[in-house]
């Protein structure tokens, strides 16, 4: 069913859906970043910066929805 929504699918609409992707994956860094906080042993930092790819990828994301939404209702 995905396949065929997406063999359908406008520029927009697939626009639409790599900038939904990107606001998943901010909202998964995000609580990856959360569970980094408050980690029990506080040496055991961690090499990932989660809150840097949630704030790119959030702002990826709602420029990527934004422009979807004026491609969709343009039609």
């Amino acid at each position: 069913m995905l396949h065929q929504f997406i063999t359908f699918a406008s520029d927009a609409e697939i626009v639409g859906l790599w900038g939904a992707v990107f606001i998943v994956f901010a909202v998964f860094a995000m609580v990856m970043e959360r569970r980094r906080g408050k980690r029990a042993r506080i040496d055991r930092v961690g090499w990932v910066p989660w809150l840097g790819f949630a704030v790119g990828s959030a702002m990826i994301g709602a420029g990527l929805l934004s422009l979807a939404v004026k491609g969709v209702l343009a039609g």
